[in-house]
């Protein structure tokens, strides 16, 4: 999915500027042939997107926004101070429509819609973070955009906390980019949940959304022919089990793409026992793939798997830990029907260390494209909480995740392959703090779990960001665990390439003049 963009107006003025005039050909030259090819060159990005879903309908809900763009990753993106050195804003959407009522087929009447275009959230800085709070069940979803030096690898963390009420517990996003093709493995449509996909139109036309369901019976019959219609800058919940009148499954595959525009999509599953969390998309479907962060006390893990192509799939499961990789006595393998939701219960697979889920092609050369997430549970008996970790791709140049605390934030590092190592960077607090770095070595075929660095008088919240300094694909999780009464809420978020840069092509122009 496509994190940010580069204008094609934006590409030009930024090859006028790196690479200056084009090559001229001098006549005869080369026998007439036009200049070599110049290698590609990759640029920062000068603008990107994101969408926040709406929070919570609960009247008790707290949310914290927190936007952060890394420092030193944007040179070219903009210079100077004011508008010339951009600018990164999360607006409220013109309209949220009630989950409650929403209707699929029709356009959907707003509960909410804000008094003023007034921005929750401004950033005007690289390298220190901003944050802002929402509380109660009408904070709406927000749009937004960022400009210049604050474009390349600008993210924004959404947590709430839900104290009480059937959605309890901590749920927590990164606010995705708009896309047109989104997989949430790991949904459910049993009476016990109550499963959301948000649907976020930051554009000023509406769209029609598809959205399709697949059980562990193949696709689950759809009530809604029309498509789901979003209007413009606004958001749509949609309740999955209102989709279809077959009987209710507990592991349900969304498949989500637009019939025109994009949306930013995510799914909020509360369960009436295990609380509520956000479901974020899985990595496009892949004959490999990894699930890292899976917490070392997790009492629950169930892998959710579906193969959306026309074989079917046989995955290897391993489990990626401290020490080294280990196949885990619950299930050694997983068999994926074409067109079908496959799922394990691999139950406390992490026995007391953390570690990571790899899921490879059991034979060689038989490598079917899968998507996959994981459901963890922490705790025992009524004091049990929720979260949810799709597959990831890797971190590769660069990835950060926002709102991280002095208390409770773990870091999961996973080198599937190849031994890697990263570089850790902790930033500024949002209300003061002095940055620091720390270098990881992680060993391959192991998930190294750390309690990250920590800003030097740190106050408010912090974002990390990971690098790859050497070595082979990294793979990494952030877990923020807060307990609450008794409670052990957490939320896990995975981290991916923040796609700060851009391959652009060199223009190459030959102005030579044809002899009489």
């Amino acid at each position: 999915m496509n994190r940010a963009t580069l204008s094609l107006a934006a590409a030009v003025t930024a090859l006028a500027a790196v690479t200056g005039f084009a090559a001229l050909t001098a006549p005869g030259a080369d026998s007439g042939t036009a200049a070599a090819a110049k290698a590609p060159t990759r640029l920062p990005v000068e603008r990107s997107s994101l969408l926040c879903p709406a929070p919570s309908n609960s009247e008790v809900a707290e949310t914290v926004y927190t936007s952060f763009t890394p420092a030193g990753g944007a040179q070219g993106a903009g210079a100077g101070t004011g508008e010339a050195a951009g600018r990164a804003e999360l607006k409220p959407s013109a309209a949220t429509s009630d989950a409650t009522t929403a209707d699929p087929g029709k356009a959907n009447t707003p509960k909410k819609a804000p008094a003023a275009d007034k921005p929750v959230l401004t950033l005007t800085q690289p390298g220190r973070p901003v944050s802002a709070e929402a509380d109660g069940g009408d904070a709406p979803a927000l749009v937004g955009a960022a400009s210049g030096r604050l474009a390349p690898g600008w993210t924004t963390q959404q947590t709430t906390k839900v104290p009480a009420g059937g959605g309890r517990g901590m749920l927590g996003v990164s606010c995705t980019a708009p896309d047109t093709d989104f997989w949430f493995p790991g949904a459910s449509t049993v009476a016990q949940r109550a499963d959301y996909v948000h649907l976020t139109n930051p554009d000023d036309t509406a769209t029609v959304v598809d959205i399709e369901l697949f059980g562990p019976g193949g696709a689950l019959k759809s009530q809604v022919t029309d498509g789901v219609t979003v209007p413009a800058r606004s958001d749509v919940p949609v309740l999955l089990s209102t989709l279809t009148a077959d009987p209710a499954a507990e592991d349900v595959t969304v498949h989500v793409t637009t019939r025109s525009g994009r949306v930013g999509a995510v799914v909020r599953s509360a369960d009436e026992k295990l609380g509520s969390d956000w479901l974020a998309a899985s990595a496009d479907p892949a004959g490999s793939l990894v699930l890292p962060g899976i917490p070392a006390d997790a009492t629950s893990v169930r892998l959710v798997a579906y193969a959306p192509g026309e074989d079917d799939a046989e995955l290897s499961i391993r489990l990626a830990g401290p020490t080294g990789t280990i196949t885990p006595a619950a299930a050694e393998s997983l068999h994926v029907k074409s067109g079908m939701t496959a799922a394990v219960d691999l139950q406390d697979v992490t026995r007391g260390e953390a570690g990571s889920l790899l899921l490879t092609p059991l034979r060689k050369g038989r490598a079917t494209p899968v998507v996959a997430a994981l459901r963890v549970v922490r705790g025992k008996g009524d004091d049990q909480e929720v979260a949810f970790i799709p597959a990831t791709g890797p971190v590769g140049e660069r990835a950060t995740v926002a709102d991280n605390r002095a208390k409770g934030t773990t870091l999961s590092l996973t080198a599937p392959a190849e031994g890697a190592e990263v570089k850790v960077t902790a930033s500024a607090g949002t209300e003061g703090g002095t940055p620091a770095t720390t270098t990881y070595k992680i060993k391959s075929g192991t998930t190294l779990a750390v309690t990250p660095p920590v800003p030097a008088g740190l106050k408010g919240s912090y974002a990390l960001t990971v690098e790859t300094v050497s070595g082979g694909p990294v793979h990494a999780a952030r877990t923020l665990a807060e307990p609450d009464d008794g409670l052990p809420m957490f939320t896990v978020q995975t981290l991916a390439d923040d796609r700060g840069t851009v391959e652009v092509p060199v223009a190459g122009q030959d102005l030579s003049v044809l002899d009489d």
